[in-house]
């Protein structure tokens, strides 16, 4: 029985594919997080009216208008403050963040990679796969510290790379798989179903409706 939901803010910069299946999966009844704020550093990002169509709280800290890094998280983080947040996952919020922020948040911060960790850290993962020539490639969801793409892993799910592949087309093979365990981790994370060691985190049994965690490649 699920006494609290955690309340979840989720931080965009773009369209939020990602936040759009973190938010799906909070309607069920039985999910262990609620979404509770949709935050982003731009005016203009396309998540914010599905946010906003689904009657979620939105909110922007533009980071342009700010002086610095720390004066614009500052900001953020009393939005988060006041809106009494206990979990954040980031879903395509393209900024870096800084020690200070990290430190607020720490074992409560939450990303997913576009690549199976820890390879492929940073940008281009699906392009720079490809010209490796790895058969599998996939995407990671973790804890966030201050080395970026570092961090205790939560999930992972793994996806074929098919001869045939550009990086558009193994982007969305990857994509697909993001929006399985994003949901997934939230669920065993917000329903404390988890311990972490060193930089493992042991999963329990799932809080929410069973998800897999991990997709083996197929023929």
């Amino acid at each position: 029985m699920i006494l609290r939901r955690k309340r979840t803010a989720i931080l965009v910069s773009g369209r939020g594919s990602n936040m759009r299946a973190l938010v799906e999966a909070a309607q069920g009844p039985d999910f262990p997080a609620e979404i509770c704020l949709v935050l982003s550093n731009r005016p203009d990002a396309p998540g914010l009216a599905f946010a906003k169509e689904k009657g979620l709280a939105v909110a922007v800290v533009d980071h342009k208008i700010h002086a610095g890094r720390e004066e614009f998280e500052r900001s953020m983080q009393v939005l988060l403050e006041l809106h009494g947040i206990d979990l954040v996952c980031l879903a395509g919020f393209m900024r870096l963040l800084t020690p200070w922020f990290i430190g607020q948040w720490r074992g409560r911060l939450v990303n997913i990679h576009p690549a199976l960790l820890p390879a492929y850290r940073g940008l281009h993962t699906h392009a720079r796969a490809l010209a490796d020539g790895v058969k599998i490639h996939g995407c990671t969801v973790h804890f966030v510290v201050e080395a970026m793409d570092e961090g205790p892993i939560i999930a992972q799910a793994a996806v074929p790379v098919l001869d045939t592949d550009t990086p558009e087309t193994l982007a969305a093979r990857v994509l697909a798989q993001e929006h399985i365990i994003y949901p997934a981790a939230l669920g065993h994370i917000a329903g404390g179903s988890y311990t972490v060691r060193g930089n493992r985190v042991l999963l329990g049994e799932p809080a929410a409706e069973p998800l897999p965690l991990l997709v083996p490649p197929v023929a």
